[in-house]
């Protein structure tokens, strides 16, 4: 309801207030995900180099 209201409210207002939010949710998502595949693979190469 809320994702629904940050794009396609009627009301000018709604959508100024909702787009912010929902953009930064959708940014903290993304930073989340590539901080996670860094760790990942950062501890993939870790274990290969200790295995030789």
């Amino acid at each position: 309801m809320f994702l629904h209201s940050a794009f396609f409210a009627g009301e000018q207002l709604a959508r100024n207030i909702a787009q912010p939010v929902v953009l930064i949710a959708l940014a903290v998502m993304v930073l989340a995900v590539m901080l996670e595949w860094l760790v990942r693979s950062f501890l993939v190469k870790r274990r290969a180099r200790g295995a030789s």
